[in-house]
């Protein structure tokens, strides 16, 4: 701050023209101790885009990039296109590898992106509201309230305002990283991929930047264990009522529209219901809100007709999603610079005047970017328009149904078109004769994305979204499930609690179930593969659509997984921890592991912390249906952590993995910290990004994927009895890599003792040292560019 005063005058002085430049003011006495004890540095805060290189190179080096191009073209300047097969180059000199991993990085930086502007936008927007200083206090049981900040940035945030310092340091980062995509600029693809897992660490500290920025301001829950359930599902709207859907990520309007409902007293009157992260986020903020569905609903309940107002702000948002509203004359405000969708700008209008103008449809919608007038403008307008829409809240008779069937003229090409190859042809002709049991198969579990391909390549435009809508409202009573509330961080006391049996392997493992709902075979997967490990003892954390399509699976009895576990940070805990901003918590408990049971100090420490979490803590993300970009920062950052991440099979189209080779044993080479003796290690976690072809695939892989050199010999025998009985169970056999993850003979679990020891006889096994502190760092001779030079994976040299 910069004072300028004209002229100071007094007894004692007279000056003119004096300039006071303020910086920083530290306080005297204890809380300036306190402040210096809490700022002790580590070496990197606020890392550039080459400070953790060298760990990056350490992971590339163990865990090769393997490429899987979607496209052998380049077509990103006017150069092109220019042809990357056989060892061919662009214009510019880059060459298939170079490109595709060009590809990956330009994804992380759009997803890193999306979290990071919706950070910003409701940071600044919470500050407008409560203040710069508004108090980061998320309970007496949370001290270590921004892990990842603290690690990355290096401050320990104590108001919003100090939000902006982290907010600041992000956006620059985001911006060097998009650079290095223009042509004619990085020409290697590890150092493109070192850039990529930048990118990804940047998302983590929009996210947390965000959730934390929502949870505070709002007051959403704060870290609550026993947070309530809420209503989820299509058949928990009251289509009687007047209905708004808030569809995309951004809080902020949801909230508008639910604070101007309460002010008025009109929660009996209305239903406010979401539809992706918003709904999420929405129910935390208010129980009155319901959680129609992920992001797979979007284009069933649109066509339902059941939602008067339709209010979208910013990310997974249908882009046809205004002409889709026309269809039967719903109404569309849109609520963020991010998506306008070719709207007139309505914020500094008349509320009324704008409900006028809508109803009358002397605007096809309105852009308003203040969110308390989109709660005016939605509520009032819903209440005037849902009357005369009844009539359009009616799909389709089934009768009518099968007529519109029968005019199909099998060409096949809504087989072809589709995703998954799913048998749209056969559904409809079995519609046509008036079997409509095969299209109720695709609408349960969203076997079906719908995503509308097929309807669009139909040569009799048939309307098969709606007809699919239609039928699978027959079902509609049991379309009503639950979802915990969304609670925010893990608690300290949890981590306390939980810190040991994790790292020394006594718990197996924590699994995270993020991603979106582009299945391979529906959303009953996610779900099954979720309560699989409940029952085994790990602990299950979720967020997002993955946690909105866990809700929407009963057991054998009856019962959502949300009513059958509890909402503990503990074995067989089922954690949902909100909508995808709120993803940051997971790395986050990862990080508070290290810091809270190991002591390890944070501030300024990402190497000596992601180094830690790769080695100890058992640790697994799932994106069974990896869709947008975001998906591929998410996991891309939490692979910079050391946690790998098992993707379903559209999972290949990102284009890269990261897959360890275990035929190679210098690979596994640990670094004994307590000693300082280099041991061979096993390859755990043998991936850090793995693609499975099917959910019997995956459960095993992520399983195997819990191992850490860590593990005494307790929790290597519990992780790998998991590991043998799931294999058995879904592949009738004892895996034949076991013998690699045997150290001593006490790691072999008491069960299988006798064929395990078969195997390692054949195998001619011998025992290993188990290292005390393992670690990947501080090698006499460390990974560098040289080790990358004319390698390829050899998965890639077969394809």
């Amino acid at each position: 701050m910069h004072v300028a005063p004209k002229e100071l005058k007094n007894d004692f002085w007279k000056s003119k023209d004096i300039k006071i430049s303020f910086g920083e003011i530290i306080h005297d006495g204890e809380d300036s101790e306190e402040k210096k004890s809490e700022l002790e540095m580590g070496p990197t805060p606020k890392p550039s885009v080459t400070d953790l290189r060298s760990w990056d190179m350490k992971l590339l080096d163990r865990y090769e990039p393997f490429y899987a191009p979607f496209c052998d073209m380049c077509c990103l300047c006017t150069y092109g296109k220019c042809d990357l097969t056989d060892g061919k180059k662009g214009a510019c000199g880059i060459d298939i590898k170079a490109q595709q991993a060009r590809i990956v990085l330009l994804a992380c930086c759009i997803g890193a992106a999306a979290h990071s502007a919706h950070a910003r936008h409701l940071l600044e927007h919470l500050i407008e509201k409560k203040g710069k200083d508004f108090p980061i206090d998320l309970g007496m049981n949370i001290e270590i309230e921004a892990p990842i900040i603290r690690t990355v940035v290096g401050i320990i945030p104590k108001t919003l305002g100090d939000l902006r310092e982290a907010m600041d340091y992000m956006e620059e980062q985001n911006l060097h990283l998009l650079s290095a995509c223009h042509t004619g600029q990085e020409g290697s693809n590890i150092d493109f991929e070192s850039k990529a897992l930048h990118a990804g660490l940047m998302d983590n500290l929009g996210k947390e930047i965000g959730d934390i920025s929502q949870i505070v301001a709002l007051n959403l829950p704060k870290g609550d264990e026993d947070a309530p359930l809420v209503e989820l599902g299509i058949g928990t709207i009251d289509r009687e009522k007047p209905v708004v859907l808030c569809i995309g990520h951004n809080v902020s309007s949801g909230a508008g529209i639910l604070d101007y409902v309460e002010d008025n007293s009109l929660e009996d009157n209305m239903e406010v219901c979401g539809i992706c992260c918003a709904a999420i986020d929405i129910s935390r903020y208010n129980q009155h809100a319901k959680v129609v569905g992920p992001i797979s609903k979007q284009l069933k309940f649109i066509r339902s007709g059941v939602a008067d107002v339709i209010v979208v702000d910013e990310q997974c948002i249908r882009t046809d999603v205004l002409e889709e509203a026309q269809k039967n004359q719903a109404k569309l405000i849109a609520t963020t610079d991010k998506s306008c969708m070719g709207l007139p700008d309505m914020t500094d209008e008349d509320p009324d005047k704008i409900v006028s103008q809508m109803v009358n449809n002397q605007i096809e919608g309105a852009l308003i970017l203040d969110p308390d007038k989109v709660g005016e403008v939605a509520t009032k307008l819903a209440l005037k328009i849902s009357k005369d829409r009844k009539a359009l809240k009616l799909l389709p008779e089934m009768d009518e149904i099968q007529e519109m069937a029968s005019e199909c003229t099998e060409c096949g090409w809504c087989t072809r078109v589709c995703p998954n190859s799913l048998p749209m042809m056969s559904a409809v002709l079995g519609a046509g004769r008036g079997d409509f049991s095969q299209m109720e198969t695709l609408y349960d579990n969203d076997i079906c994305y719908s995503c509308g391909r097929c309807e669009q390549e139909c040569e009799r435009d048939l309307p098969l979204m709606s007809m699919m809508a239609r039928i699978g409202e027959n079902k509609i009573k049991e379309q009503k499930f639950n979802i915990r509330a969304g609670r925010g961080p893990i608690q300290d006391v949890e981590i306390r609690k939980v810190g040991a049996p994790i790292v020394l392997g006594d718990i197996p493992g924590v699994i995270a179930f993020v991603g979106c709902t582009n299945y391979p075979d529906g959303a009953s997967d996610v779900a099954m593969m979720a309560q699989e490990f409940l029952e085994r003892n790990y602990i299950v954390v979720t967020s997002g659509c993955g946690a909105m399509t866990i809700g929407e699976y009963r057991d054998e009895d009856g019962k959502t997984l949300y009513e059958k576990y509890s909402g503990d940070f503990d074995a067989k805990g089922l954690v949902n921890v909100g909508s995808c901003v709120s993803n940051a918590h997971i790395p986050g408990a990862c990080i508070k592991i290290a810091n809270i049971f190991a002591k390890k100090p944070l501030e300024g420490n990402f190497e000596e912390i992601a180094d830690y979490i790769l080695n100890r803590v058992g640790a697994c993300g799932v994106a069974w249906g990896a869709y947008s970009q975001k998906a591929a920062a998410i996991a891309t950052g939490v692979n910079r952590w050391g946690i790998p991440v098992v993707l379903g099979p559209h999972g290949t189209k990102y284009r890269r993995l990261f897959l360890g080779r275990t035929d190679l044993d210098e690979k596994w080479k640990i670094n004994d910290m307590r000693n300082g003796m280099v041991v061979q290690g096993e390859p755990a976690p043998e991936h850090l990004l793995y693609a499975a072809e099917n959910r019997e695939e995956a459960t095993v892989a992520i399983a195997k994927l819990c191992l850490r050199p860590n593990d005494t010999s307790k929790g290597r025998q519990l992780k790998l009895n998991h590991y043998i009985d799931l294999h058995r169970k879904y592949f009738g056999t004892i895996p034949e890599d076991v013998y690699k993850f045997i150290r001593v003979e006490k790691d072999i679990p008491i069960t299988y003792k006798k064929d395990i020891k078969a195997i390692l006889d054949e195998r001619g096994w011998q025992p290993k040292k188990i290292t005390s502190e393992p670690s990947i760092r501080d090698f006499k001779d460390e990974p560098s560019l040289e080790n990358f030079k004319n390698k390829s994976h050899p998965k890639a040299d077969a394809k």
